[in-house]
Formats: structure tokens, sequence, C-alpha cells
């Protein structure tokens, strides 16, 4: 039996001492019922007492399009807050570790350094194996020059050669861009450290 606007005290009169069912439909009209009614599913309803206390609020039925997207919506906000939660943890971690930013820099510039050495060993072999390729170049022009082809062995070496010396620059390359965006991330770390510290000192009051 739906009671359409009549109001919660008509939808008690219906069963006295048992549970009601109230909804809201598409117009954003509300409904009671003593029953469960295809529209109460269909837009989903509260469970009410007979002393009209919700006792229950059921979601209504989603369509498989509507389940996909509230699923996606679910999915998207639990990433959220973990990465809500990751970034606290990774504050306190960073607040813990450093307590000044004299101590971050000198971390900061640990690393730098150390990415400098592995460059500088890069560019050391790079050196040395260029020297090697001119060495093989030179030991066939000496054979076109005396009117000789130049032998298969030699040739291979010259392709070998020529791949470990773009191996090289490749990996200097690489390296290099790899310093860039490390010193990039460090001063957007050492600006959120300020941040962070700032936060704590307002916190504190002094």
């Amino acid at each position: 039996m739906s009671l359409g606007l009549a109001g919660a005290a008509a939808a008690q009169q219906a069963t006295p001492g048992g549970m009601h069912y109230r909804w809201v439909d598409g117009s954003g009209l509300p409904h009671y019922s003593d029953s469960l009614t295809v529209d109460a599913i269909k837009y989903g309803y509260d469970v009410i007492s007979s002393n009209g206390m919700v006792m229950e609020h059921v979601r209504k039925q989603l369509s498989p399009a509507e389940r996909a997207v509230a699923e996606k919506q679910a999915a998207e906000a639990a990433a959220k807050q973990r990465a809500i939660e990751e970034q606290k943890t990774n504050d306190t971690l960073l607040l813990n570790t450093y307590p000044d930013e004299a101590a971050l820099k000198t971390q900061h510039q640990q690393i730098l350094d150390h990415l400098d050495e592995e460059m500088s060993t890069t560019r050391l072999n790079l050196h040395s194996q260029d020297a090697a390729l001119t060495d093989l170049l030179n030991r066939a022009a000496d054979e076109e020059r005396q009117k000789k082809p130049v032998p298969k062995f030699l040739t291979d070496q010259i392709t070998t050669q020529r791949n470990v010396v773009a191996n090289e620059r490749a990996l200097l390359e690489r390296e290099k861009a790899t310093r860039a965006a490390t010193e990039q991330q460090q001063a957007q770390e050492l600006q959120h450290f300020r941040e962070l510290k700032a936060a704590e000192k307002a916190d504190r009051g002094y």
C-alpha cells in the first residue's frame, strides 16, 4: 500500500508494531509503504520502525553501467586516501630523518656527488673505448692506403667497437638526465621540507 505524500504518521498506522519502508522517487517525492515495492527497491529505501526511527538504509539497485561508475569512483577515492596517508608517512619520515635544512642539503649533495662519480667513470670508459675505435679505424685506413681490402675480422671489430662506443655515449646521456631529474626532485623536496618546518613552528606557536 503506497501512501504517497501522506507522511510518516500515516505509514506508522498501516501496520502497528511492524516495520515500514520509505523511499524518494525520481521526482524527489517521498513515499511510504508497509511492504517493499518495485519502486522502493529501484530508488533505495529506509527501513523504519513503528516509532518512526530509521533502522537501516538500503541503497538503490544499480545498473551494470552505474555499478561500474560507482566502483570506479570508489577505487579512485580509495587510491586518493592511500596517497594522502602515504604522504603523511613520508612527511613524518622526512622530519624525523633530518633535524634541519642543512642536514637535508648535505644528504642531497652526497647523492649528487655519487652521480658525478658515476658520470666521471663513464666518461673515462667512453674516452678509452673511443680511442680503441680510432685505432681500429686507422688500421683499416692503412689497409686501404695500401690498396688492400680491409679484412673481415677488422671490419667486424670496428662494428662491434662502434656499438660499444654508442652504448657508452647513451649511458652517459642517461646518467646526465638522471642527475638533472634528481636535482629537480631535491629542489622540490627542500621546498616541501621548509613548508613542513614552517607548519611545525606555527603549530607550536614559537
